[in-house]
């Protein structure tokens, strides 16, 4: 259901610029920083045409955060643990009541 939450969410945004969802999803990785390139796929002239339209597409910060935001992913195991704390060594028991009392 998580991948058609960030379906739903592009196709607001792609109906408000009056595009496809393609070319918002393309225009939203073009956008990022981290992305160097975008590789896309098309089986015909006018997917083609419709793709390369994407770099004409200007996001704004609050549509690329509602993007960002319903697409990130939960941190999974082992990471999750670092948000524990450190607030005690290896085979150490961990002081229950100075949690409770913060």
């Amino acid at each position: 259901t998580r991948g058609f939450d960030i379906i739903d969410a592009i196709r607001l945004v792609a109906t408000a610029h009056e595009v496809s969802i393609a070319q918002i999803a393309l225009a939203w990785l073009l956008h990022k920083t981290s992305v160097t390139s975008v590789i896309i796929g098309a089986k015909r002239i006018a997917q083609l045409d419709d793709n390369l339209s994407s770099i004409d597409v200007a996001l704004t910060s609050e549509e690329m955060k509602i993007l960002d935001d319903i697409s990130t992913l939960q941190v999974e195991y082992p990471n999750w643990m670092d948000s524990l704390g450190d607030d005690r060594l290896p085979g150490e028991l961990r002081d229950l009541d100075a949690l409770t009392k913060k």
